[in-house]
């Protein structure tokens, strides 16, 4: 499939971009093509300012790089404005309820990027505002990293569909988001992680069925070698997310054994790439030899999530 040349099957007739599971496969791809079309053109120098005039508010209560530059970058890019809300400077830091916020913003801006712990945060400012809103991340969901990483993955395979990915790790925000825009795009998902980091049963069976109807799986394990084997991409996250760190002792030790070292990463398929969503602690969750070899794409993968946003808030923004 030639993503950038992409022929819709409907119209995009998405309003928010909460969680990958609310969009279809080929919105998934709608938004993929429009990214790789944004990518060609501002490396060719065509300006493409489908947002002129539009702001975008950026609330952050958890801190962030590739986020917060990406969006903000992306929005100027784009020919609008980007508005950096930190959670201690605006009202929401001092109580005030999230209704009020998303009705008040709504009056001023024209879409808002949220990067929060909880998820309910994210669907309340959409369920009460009445502009898009987008999940720079949640404790639950990342869906702008997948896409992310989907789009670098079509770059260095050609395809999405009847590849297997593997994720290594906590079954948290990076694992529930592969899971799910992996099984929409047709690929094979396996998920290896200790028995008390699981994902939430849940998005195991939206996957599993967004999985069938392409013929394919989405499957669970602890066995992180039966997981990696044949393998065409790999990927990992830090074992202590952010919020997490008081926990980071132990969790080391829960992890043993689930290290993206060079062993582990040689049972994979001999042209296999290896992803991380950044930022990585070399010689915890990944070695130096994984994560800096030839077959790590992970710079290609940061500088997507400017390319994959802007598309998100280009398809989501324009009208």
């Amino acid at each position: 499939m030639d993503l950038l040349h992409y022929i819709p099957k409907k119209p995009f007739a998405q309003k928010h971009l909460l969680t990958l599971q609310d969009y279809s496969s080929d919105e998934i791809l709608q938004v993929l093509s429009c990214a790789l079309k944004l990518k060609k053109e501002l490396k060719e120098g065509i300006p493409h300012p489908i947002l002129a005039g539009k702001s975008l508010a950026m609330i952050f209560t958890k801190s962030s790089t590739r986020t917060r530059v990406s969006f903000e970058v992306g929005i100027h890019q784009l020919g609008g404005q980007g508005l950096f809300l930190s959670g201690n400077d605006i009202q929401l830091g001092r109580g005030e309820p999230l209704p009020d916020t998303a009705r008040v913003l709504s009056r001023f801006v024209d879409g808002i990027m949220i990067r929060t712990f909880k998820q309910s945060d994210v669907e309340a400012l959409a369920q009460y505002g009445s502009i898009p809103v987008i999940n720079g991340l949640t404790d639950e969901f990342h869906p702008c990293q997948v896409l992310a990483d989907l789009m670098t993955i079509y770059e260095h395979k050609g395809i999405l569909e009847g590849l297997k990915m593997t994720f290594v790790g906590d079954g948290f925000n990076m694992a529930h988001s592969l899971m799910i825009g992996g099984s929409k795009v047709g690929m094979d998902v396996v998920v290896a992680c200790p028995k008390d980091y699981m994902p939430q049963e849940r998005v195991v069976r939206w996957a599993q069925e967004n999985a069938a109807a392409f013929g394919r799986t989405v499957t669970v394990t602890q066995d992180v070698k039966a997981a990696m084997e044949d393998a065409d991409v790999v990927l990992t996250d830090v074992f202590a997310s952010m919020g997490q760190e008081e926990e980071s002792a132990k969790r080391l030790r829960d992890f043993e054994g689930y290290q993206v070292n060079e062993e582990l990463f040689s049972l994979a398929k001999p042209d296999a790439i290896f992803l991380h969503c950044l930022p990585a602690h070399r010689g915890e969750e990944v070695t130096s030899g994984v994560i800096d070899g030839p077959r790590s794409v992970i710079f290609d993968e940061a500088e997507n999530r400017l390319h994959a946003q802007k598309a998100v808030m280009a398809l989501l923004m324009k009208g």
